[in-house]
């Protein structure tokens, strides 16, 4: 079968040169009157991604694809016509012309060898969060999309409800006035211990070389990678701050119309973690709590603006709030945003508040229509919509994201990021975590 060179280790090497600002980009026409798309990834996430974007009218599901056939049993069974393959590469191969748009809805550590690969053959691509696996893959994706001029969509879905595109607009109204600064929180924890001993036998459905792809070599074990605990896995995902940061940070983004960080520290780490190399050579800690510093825009008080972000279950000081009712805490994930004419709170997945709460009455809330993430993706392609979280924009934020993956390892050192040379400048060690070799697999 022929090789698709982006599952290679030179899929990144145009990475380093090119501007953190890309245009969005420009809704493509499907030349059929459906959308023809393929999924990559077929349960878990992808198979509520694939029923997001099935309910579409206009959309045909061409093919699916899972390194699992297990896996793939719901979406054969409602997508009987679709043609199936255990190989990405084979199906990008032989589907040519037959597809339209690819979903990538799988581990992040092969989100941009697939997803890019797709570009590159002129495709649609909806790729779940954070982007990609490392700083130099999420910059990569958005350079070929932006090359190849075809519609993308990330999948933090939630940046098209309503509350948060409400909160977008109460802070460029001015509600609060400018932001002095803004600190963002969720809950998730994938704790894991070192890697595990010996090996177990690899399921007859599960072509173990493949879901391994780019990474390095390791033997299956049962429940410890595949099919979710890959989260937890420095080879494989991205954490807590990947698996969170970009839903929540979107809406400071957006708002804020932040860009890159000059300046990132893990500020605190779980002592236990950063005391075992064998957790913290393999694994993501359990928590972390991190300070950016992003340049001024705007809607910022001033020409510098401090963001923190909180996981595993840290939270900013509820004191930051300013509750009227002492007894009220923050919500379990969201983001606050400290102006200079009060604040405002955004629970995850709930609409903004201004604090005190004493400052609603009489608030004059956007009125806006609801907005499916997954249906602008489809429309785009087919030249009706345009998407909103386009890697033009994504990149940007999934680059801070893993980042932070970057200064969890070096608890404490404040890393100087330099965002046209695509680089750490005051840390080799860190540097050399924003691009790594990647394996090459049959």
């Amino acid at each position: 079968m022929p090789a698709i060179h982006t599952t290679r280790r030179h899929f990144l090497k145009t990475a380093p040169v090119a501007p953190l600002v890309i245009p969005g980009l420009l809704s493509g026409a499907s030349p059929n009157s459906k959308l023809n798309h393929a999924v990559v990834g077929c349960d878990g996430q992808g198979w509520s991604d694939l029923g997001n974007i099935a309910s579409h009218p206009q959309l045909h599901v061409a093919a699916i694809c899972d390194v699992d056939t297990a896996r793939m049993g719901k979406a054969a069974a409602k997508f009987p016509h679709a043609r199936k393959y255990q190989d990405w590469r084979a199906m990008l191969e032989q589907e040519g012309d037959r597809i339209d748009a690819v979903q990538v809805s799988i581990p992040d550590h092969m989100h941009a060898p697939v997803a890019i690969a797709a570009m590159q053959r002129g495709k649609h691509v909806y790729c779940e969060k954070p982007l990609a696996h490392e700083v130099a893959g999420a910059r990569a994706m958005a350079m070929a999309a932006a090359k190849a001029g075809v519609v993308t969509q990330m999948g933090n879905q939630i940046q098209s409800s309503i509350e948060y595109r409400s909160a977008v607009i109460l802070i460029q109204q001015g509600v609060i006035g400018k932001i002095k600064e803004v600190h963002a929180w969720a809950g998730a924890s994938f704790p894991r211990q070192g890697r595990p001993a010996g090996a177990d036998p690899v399921p007859a459905t599960l072509d173990w070389d493949k879901w391994l792809g780019v990474a390095p070599q390791r033997p299956f074990k049962n429940g410890i990678y595949h099919p979710f605990n890959w989260r937890a896995w420095q080879d494989f995902g991205t954490g807590p701050i990947g698996d969170f940061m970009c839903h929540i940070m979107d809406t400071p983004f957006k708002a804020l119309e932040l860009t890159a960080p000059t300046r990132i520290k893990a500020t605190s780490v779980p002592d236990d973690w950063a005391a075992n190399p064998a957790w913290n050579r393999e694994n993501w800690p359990a928590w972390a709590i991190y300070e950016y510093l992003f340049p001024g825009t705007k809607w910022t008080a001033g020409s510098s603006i401090p963001v923190r972000w909180y996981d595993g279950g840290k939270k900013p000081p509820r004191e930051l709030a300013g509750f009227a009712d002492k007894n009220r805490n923050l919500p379990g994930g969201g983001s606050l945003f400290i102006g200079e004419g009060g604040n405002l709170l955004l629970p995850h997945v709930g609409g903004p508040q201004l604090l005190p709460y004493s400052r609603n009455k009489g608030l004059k809330r956007p009125k806006l229509k609801g907005r499916s993430h997954y249906h602008s993706f489809v429309d785009a392609c087919l030249g009706k919509d345009k998407t909103t979280s386009h890697f033009g924009f994504a990149a940007p934020l999934a680059e801070a994201t893993l980042l932070g993956n970057i200064a969890n390892r070096f608890q404490g050192r404040q890393l100087t990021w330099d965002a046209k040379k695509v680089a750490v400048t005051n840390h080799p060690d860190a540097n050399k975590l924003v691009r790594r070799a990647h394996r090459k697999f049959a």
